[in-house]
C-alpha cells in the first residue's frame, strides 16, 4: 500500500475490503480522499484506470 497512488491525483490510497482469503483481498476497494475516486478491487485485481475508461 505505501507504493500505491491515486492515478488521478497521486494522493494516497485508502483500502477498503469487503472480501478476502487466506493470502488476498477478494473484492474491496481503494478510496483517494484527495479527489474522492474510488477504484474497485474485483476478483483479487484492483482497477486504477481513470473511471473514464472503465468498463
Amino acid at each position: 500500500m505505501d507504493i500505491l497512488a491515486c492515478p488521478m491525483c497521486k494522493g494516497d490510497l485508502e483500502l477498503s475490503v469487503d472480501e478476502e482469503d487466506e493470502k488476498e483481498i477478494v473484492t474491496g476497494s481503494l478510496y483517494c480522499s484527495k479527489c474522492s475516486e474510488r477504484y474497485p478491487i474485483v476478483d483479487r485485481i484492483p482497477n486504477l484506470l481513470p473511471p473514464d475508461q472503465r468498463s
